[in-house]
């Protein structure tokens, strides 16, 4: 195994492109050092890019958002004020990534690009529109959360392609966020169902919305439908109702040990009803 330590996003891509073996980042470290101990998988080339500068800050953008180290643990991401205050949904779906040792060193970008359809992190992004740049032999591109992950366990990126960083949007007036998920047993367990909720309102009225459900398909996926349930609403019963429905038809889950199909959809329901009310709350100011 070859352990190298790029400088700059370019040098580790340009190490990838040349890599003949198993290539693996190392970020956290929370999935890989666990499969390398275990012996699943010994990568050929390991490239650990905590060396590379501006990887673990939290920076606020002159248009008020956020941009996001590859490297900056969940911890730290809970750990600043403000970064929680404009966008608590996205902080609760990172936040609910393992233990508190595991918070100490797990990204963002590698809950992502696990490819998990359960990943916690990645229906709070979805939702609140957060983008990744990527840079590869090309430069640096920008492509949405919502267009890495294509399946389980797979994404996008060209095998000589690295994240190499996180933007968040600006949060804007009267705008609220929340994530939800059902698990079974213990807050280390793994998503049954997930489900973030992102909306901005009108006095009352909502006028933007997106909702991202996790668990329920083979990557998370945005519900169309289930927004346009919401805008135009005061969060009514009929709206809470439709919104219910939309997200139960948008599933495409999975028979298992943790779910069946039904619950699965049941609980879609029930998680998107309760994360838009949090968030239509916190758009109020609560």
């Amino acid at each position: 195994m070859k352990y190298h330590t790029p400088h700059t996003f370019e040098e580790a891509a340009g190490i990838a492109r040349t890599s003949s073996g198993t290539l693996r980042y190392l970020a956290g470290g929370t999935d890989v050092l666990v499969q390398m101990r275990a012996d699943i998988m010994t990568p050929d080339d390991l490239i650990d890019i905590k060396h590379i500068d501006g990887v673990k800050t939290i920076t606020k953008r002159d248009d008020g958002g956020w941009d996001i180290g590859v490297a900056v643990a969940g911890a730290e991401m809970s750990e600043h004020a403000d970064l929680c205050a404009d966008w608590p949904g996205v902080i609760e779906g990172m936040d609910l990534i393992g233990s508190t040792q595991v918070q100490g060193r797990a990204t963002l970008v590698g809950n992502l690009c696990n490819g998990s359809p359960a990943a916690d992190s990645v229906p709070a992004m979805m939702a609140a529109g957060v983008t990744v740049s990527v840079t590869g032999p090309n430069g640096v591109r920008q492509i949405a959360v919502q267009d890495v992950p294509t399946g389980p366990g797979k994404t996008c990126l060209a095998a000589d392609e690295v994240v190499s960083a996180v933007h968040i949007p600006a949060r804007g007036d009267h705008g609220g966020d929340a994530y939800l998920r059902f698990i079974p047993r213990t807050e280390m367990d793994i998503a049954v169902v997930g489900c973030a909720v992102n909306l901005r309102l009108d006095r009352d009225v909502i006028s933007e919305a997106c909702v991202a459900l996790g668990a329920v398909a083979p990557t998370a996926l945005i519900v169309a439908d289930a927004a346009k349930a919401l805008i135009g609403t005061t969060l009514d019963t009929d709206a809470l109702a439709a919104l219910a429905q939309a997200a139960s038809d948008a599933c495409n889950p999975i028979d298992d040990k943790r779910g069946t199909i039904a619950f699965r959809k049941d609980v879609a329901g029930v998680l998107a009803q309760r994360a838009a009310k949090i968030a239509y709350s916190r758009a109020k100011g609560a």
